[in-house]
C-alpha cells in the first residue's frame, strides 16, 4: 500500500469512529506531530496538579478510579478487552 492509500485508508477510518474516539485520536495525533516535542502536556499547571496527586496518594489518598477516566472519553473497561 503506498502513502497516498494509507492516508485514503486512516480518513475512512476516522469517519467511522465514535465521536468520543475520535477525540482520542485527535490528542494522539496532536502529540505525535509535536515536532519540537514541547507539548502543552508540560506546564506548570500540569505539573502542579501531577505533584499535587502525588502527595495526595502518598499520604493515604486515593486517586480517580479508571472507569471515571474511561467515562470521561465515552468508554468503559469493556472498551479495552484483555488477551491471553
Amino acid at each position: 500500500m503506498d502513502l497516498q492509500q494509507q492516508r485514503e485508508q486512516a480518513h475512512a477510518w476516522l469517519d467511522q469512529l465514535a465521536p468520543a474516539k475520535l477525540g482520542a485520536v485527535h490528542t494522539l495525533l496532536e502529540v505525535m506531530v509535536d515536532e519540537d516535542g514541547d507539548s502543552d502536556l508540560y506546564t506548570e499547571e500540569n505539573i502542579r496538579r501531577f505533584r499535587e496527586s502525588q502527595a495526595h496518594n502518598a499520604t493515604g489518598g486515593k486517586g480517580v478510579p479508571m472507569e471515571d477516566v474511561l467515562a470521561d472519553f465515552g468508554l468503559t473497561p469493556a472498551d479495552f478487552p484483555l488477551t491471553k
